[in-house]
C-alpha cells in the first residue's frame, strides 16, 4: 500500500482521488467529518447499464441517480497508513483521464464546475485462477450530499 500514485494503463485508464474522514464529535454530540485526501489511484469506471433508465427522475424532489461499475488494483478501504475503513467512510471523487481531464462534473448546485462526489455501494475482491486477488470490483453511486467541502 506504499504506492502514492499509480500509473494508468489500458486496464486502468482513469485516475481518482480517495478521501477518508477525520471524525469528531461536536459540542452537542453531533458527528462531524473532515474529509482528507489519502491518495490517487488508477481505476476504470463505466455507467452501470443506464441505456434504458432515466438518470434524472422528476418528482417533488428531483433525484439524480448515477451508478458506476468499476475496478481498482487495490482495496480502497485500506488507507496508506494501513488502517482500515468501512465503505461508508470512503469518498471517491475527481475521476479523470490520464491527462487530468475530468470525466464526471457537477453542472449546478454547490459543486458546480467541480468533480462529482461518489460513495461506495459495494466492494468485492475478484480472485484469479491462481488464488490471488486480481482486482477489486466497485459499484459506486453519486452522493446525495454534493455540498461536502473537499
Amino acid at each position: 500500500m506504499k504506492d502514492i500514485c499509480e500509473t494508468p494503463d489500458f486496464l486502468y485508464p482513469l485516475k481518482a482521488d480517495i478521501f477518508y474522514p477525520i471524525v469528531e464529535q461536536g459540542a452537542y454530540g453531533n458527528i462531524q467529518k473532515q474529509w482528507v485526501l489519502d491518495r490517487t489511484i488508477t481505476c476504470n469506471f463505466e455507467p452501470a447499464g443506464t441505456a434504458s433508465a432515466e438518470e434524472v427522475k422528476p418528482n417533488v424532489k428531483i433525484n439524480m441517480d448515477v451508478i458506476l461499475l468499476g475496478r481498482t488494483k487495490k482495496d480502497v478501504r485500506i488507507m496508506l497508513s494501513e488502517s482500515k475503513q468501512s465503505i461508508t467512510n470512503v469518498i471517491i471523487t475527481n475521476i479523470r483521464t490520464h491527462s487530468n481531464v475530468p470525466v464526471y462534473l457537477e453542472t449546478s448546485g454547490p459543486r458546480s464546475g467541480k468533480s462529482t462526489i461518489f460513495e461506495i455501494a459495494s466492494n468485492e475482491p475478484i480472485v484469479g485462477p491462481f488464488g490471488d486477488i486480481d482486482y477489486y470490483k466497485l459499484v459506486i453511486r453519486r452522493s446525495e450530499n454534493q455540498a461536502t467541502d473537499l
